[in-house]
Order: structure tokens, then C-alpha cells, then sequence
């Protein structure tokens, strides 16, 4: 496998201004390094432990996304170099972002998580309370929400994720401004389904590392 080919194959399917993030979850730093030096600066965690390690041991001007569910009490570990949260499913994880955000001195930028998917396992807040966080989260000045992330339901049926990601895309068109422009949806095995309904950003993960290692 070639990471480096396997990036400018990814790249090479994504019009212009939708960014990559490559998902790097249980890699070794040495499969990043290869993605790295073949042009991607934008890499995807979703274990807080293991995000912190590599943004220690990684060239640093590596951009780091959470993309995992984040716990409120490992909000603080993060805090100092995280470039974008994308799992925000909850007003409290919220409020102690901003807190956080607030001691390093800082503005987080965070993507809010919708439950688009049949599956009940997954996280996110209902597409009809979007407008009621945002209203709510205004005087948070440590944060900036820039957009919303969704995962469709694991299945072959592609008519119900192209259904999915549209009714994300639909609620996006009715909020988004000058501060909310970033639709994260898509992963490797449908983020061209994604960007057909309007994605902007896509998280490709085995597409680029080959299978997670368990």
C-alpha cells in the first residue's frame, strides 16, 4: 500500500473547496509522516491520548481535528493546539470548550454534531434544536461554531444516506453566514455521496491508511 498514492487519488476526487481531513486513528506516526510529506497537513483523532501524543511527537504545523465523541473532562487536555472539534453534541461539552478555550487564551473552533442516522448508538443534537444551541451559545466568546457534522447510518442502502446527508445540507443552507460555512459530512466508503449533497469537508480514513488496526 502507498499512502502517498492513495492521498493523491483521494485529492485528485475532490472539486475545489472541499478539504480533506485523513483520519489517522490508530496509526503509526510513520504512515502519517508518509501522508504528511506527500502534501496533507490536515489529520483527523478521535482518542484524546493518542491526539496528544502525536501532535508531540508530529512536525508542528500539522492541523489537529477531534473527530471522535469528546468527554467534558478531556476537553482540557486538547484545549492548547486542537484546531477544530467536530463532535459537539451537547451544550454542556459546549461550555467547558469555552472554558477551556478561555485559559489558553484562545477561540476553538467547533462543528455541531447532528443525529442524521437511524442508528440510536450515535451522537448528536436533533436537527430541530440547531437554531435553539446557537441562540444559546452567543455569549460563549471562546468558541466559534463554523458549521455542522453528521454521520449517515451504516448500510448499502445508498438512497437513504443520499437521503440523510440531504437533510443535513437542507438545515445547513438555513443557518449558515459568514461564521458558518463548514459541512462536515462523508467518510471513506461514501464521501462522494457526501459531496454530491454539499459536503465540505469529507473524514477519509481506510481509504488512505488501509483497514484500522482493532
Amino acid at each position: 500500500m502507498c499512502i502517498e498514492n492513495n492521498i493523491n487519488n483521494v485529492l485528485s476526487s475532490l472539486p475545489k473547496g472541499v478539504t480533506l481531513v485523513a483520519v489517522s486513528k490508530t496509526k503509526p506516526n510513520s504512515d502519517l509522516l508518509q501522508a504528511y510529506h506527500a502534501g496533507q497537513k490536515v489529520f483527523g483523532e478521535n482518542k484524546v491520548q493518542e491526539l496528544v501524543q502525536k501532535s508531540e511527537d508530529l512536525p508542528k504545523d500539522i492541523i489537529w481535528h477531534m473527530i471522535g465523541h469528546l468527554q467534558t473532562n478531556k476537553v482540557k487536555f486538547i484545549a492548547p493546539f486542537v484546531s477544530l472539534i467536530h463532535g459537539v453534541d451537547s451544550i454542556k461539552l459546549l461550555k467547558e470548550i469555552n472554558k477551556r478555550a478561555l485559559q489558553n487564551n484562545r477561540v476553538i473552533d467547533c462543528l455541531l454534531q447532528i443525529h442524521i442516522a437511524t442508528e440510536s448508538n450515535k451522537f448528536g443534537f436533533d436537527l430541530s434544536e440547531v437554531n435553539e444551541v446557537i441562540n444559546n451559545t452567543n455569549e460563549f466568546l471562546n468558541i466559534k461554531i463554523i458549521g455542522l457534522m453528521g454521520m449517515a447510518t451504516f448500510t448499502d442502502n445508498k438512497d437513504q444516506v443520499i437521503q440523510e446527508f440531504n437533510s443535513l445540507k437542507v438545515l445547513f443552507e438555513t443557518i449558515k453566514n459568514k461564521d458558518i460555512t463548514t459541512l462536515s459530512m462523508g467518510m471513506s466508503g461514501d464521501y462522494k455521496l457526501a459531496i454530491e449533497q454539499g459536503s465540505t469537508m469529507v473524514r477519509v480514513g481506510s481509504a488512505i491508511f488501509g483497514h484500522r488496526n482493532k
